[in-house]
């Protein structure tokens, strides 16, 4: 329930028809947020709520309470008009989105849905110079990239009015598993530098968020 803490906010949504198998959205839930927050609760003072987090349709008017949001798999993702429309007002009025999980082969479907969410809007290489890379920890663009989970990954942004000066209000992931990497980070199945990495951008995600 809200209580006004920090609350790491997933995003479930409707799928596309070839999503058989699993639930997409679902992916990594919900360890790599309960894994996440007990990173956040002990490097940072923001105290956040422990055991996990919420999950929360776009059209609920409750995500206005979450200014931090998570989606994962967006090749699957096929939101309703309702569902574009709630979106779009959540990041105008200074929601921010983390697109995570996201192979290569699903940008196609992540950028058509962004065209109705933000008519006009281009996505924007992000480039090492950005201070999400140094909101909390220094990252460097470059380190991140090798520690692609799918191939080499990269960081596309939108932002408020399509102006790469302004606030960043959508930051994907591509090629990446930041989820992934929370969600197995306590059973030595993935390398102990990339869950790392992993946390270390999470949190300067959260920071730079909650800042701008």
């Amino acid at each position: 329930p809200y209580d006004g803490r920090f609350t790491f906010a997933r995003i479930r949504f409707p799928m596309t028809e070839d999503a058989w198998g699993d639930v997409k959205w679902a992916h990594d839930y919900p360890r790599a947020e309960r894994h996440f927050m007990e990173i956040l609760n002990t490097i940072t003072t923001l105290h956040p709520t422990m055991g996990g987090g919420t999950v929360l349709e776009l059209s609920d008017p409750d995500l206005f309470r979450y200014p931090f949001a998570y989606l994962c798999e967006p090749g699957f993702w096929a939101p309703s008009e309702e569902d574009v429309v709630a979106l779009r007002a959540y990041l105008q009025k200074g929601g921010f989105l983390i697109v995570d999980d996201f192979p290569p082969q699903q940008w196609y479907n992540f950028e058509q849905v962004m065209r109705r969410v933000l008519p006009g809007a281009s996505p924007v290489r992000l480039d090492p110079a950005h201070p999400i890379f140094d909101s909390f920890y220094h990252l460097e663009l470059a380190e991140l990239q090798q520690g692609g989970y799918y191939a080499r990954g990269q960081f596309l942004g939108y932002f408020e009015d399509d102006d790469p000066t302004k606030r960043l209000m959508v930051i994907a992931n591509f090629g990446q598993d930041m989820g992934e990497l929370w969600e197995w980070s306590d059973e030595g199945i993935m390398p102990i530098d990339m869950s790392n990495l992993a946390y270390k951008l999470g949190i300067n995600y959260l920071v730079y968020s909650m800042t701008h």
